[in-house]
């Protein structure tokens, strides 16, 4: 039996993810993405599934700068739709309802919901969690933002259903280990996850990225931050849809290597069938 670490409590959509992702294993909440990853690096757990981006709220605060430092390797992505639930003590009424307390990114995918109904946006630390903070307070003026799972598991009623402002909202994962496990190129749709620092030169960047270009690949994702508090040295994470195994590829990191004064392979992975799927609204 596998044990999979992930950042939340039960009920969490983290949680969700691990039980579509690793039916049947043992999980571990975690407080923290960084005490999760902590937990696969120190060989307590074999997987952390950690979200990086929703398609309403956009990336994940925090993650990205964990990802180079953490020892792991990604080893596959995944999609959960979000629905999103108002939940409150057994008996509560939406209209007496004035704050309710979610994690800053559910928040943020309900805030249409909230808006039009005048209720106050609380940020916690996790979804489920705020759903604990409710039954401790026995506060019928209060809700939480959370799943139906979250409802069951903590006895909640769902005042509202599905409350996201976006009908496709979905929040992307990732299934990191400690081991480099790189799949074999037979064909099928690949990323590969970099992260690299460019030299202190006039274009540096526009040469790196002119490597991806001039060998056919496309880059999914490009996204910069800050090391270290200096505001004159970046780091950039970059996602390309191709196998690191691949000419192109690897003609492509050369010139990367040019350019860069250190990089990292994160890793390489199927790509999840969702990228491809047409997208409603």
């Amino acid at each position: 039996m596998q044990k999979i670490a992930y950042q939340g409590v039960a009920g969490a959509y983290s949680h969700i993810a691990c039980l579509d992702l690793f039916p049947k294993q043992e999980y571990i909440a975690c407080d923290t993405f960084e005490i999760a990853m902590d937990m696969v690096k120190n060989k307590i757990a074999d997987k952390a599934v950690i979200p990086v981006e929703n398609s309403n709220a956009g990336r994940v605060t925090d993650v990205h700068f964990l990802l180079p430092e953490a020892g792991l390797f990604i080893v596959g992505e995944h999609f959960l739709r979000v629905e999103h639930q108002l939940l409150a003590l057994k008996g509560a009424k939406l209209e007496n309802i004035v704050c309710a307390a979610s994690h800053p990114q559910a928040l943020a995918q309900c805030s249409d919901f909230l808006k039009q109904h005048n209720i106050k946006a609380v940020s916690r630390i996790d979804t489920a969690k705020s759903c604990e903070k409710i039954v401790l307070e026995q506060d019928m003026s209060k809700a939480a933002i959370a799943s139906k799972l979250a409802a069951q598991i903590y006895g909640l009623d769902i005042l509202a259903a599905n409350i996201e402002n976006a009908r496709n909202n979905t929040t992307r994962f990732l299934i990191m280990q400690k081991e480099q496990e790189m799949p074999s190129d037979n064909g099928d749709k690949y990323i590969t996850s970099i992260v690299f620092t460019t030299k202190h030169i006039p274009a540096a960047l526009y040469k790196v990225l002119g490597g991806f270009a001039t060998n056919g690949i496309n880059i999914s994702k490009l996204e910069s931050y800050l090391l270290n508090g200096k505001f004159f040295s970046a780091r950039f994470y970059i996602e390309v849809e191709q196998h690191i195994e691949s000419k192109a590829l690897q003609y492509a990191i050369a010139e990367l290597k040019f350019f860069s004064e250190e990089y990292q392979i994160l890793g390489c992975y199927p790509a999840h069938s969702y990228r491809y799927q047409k997208q409603g609204t």
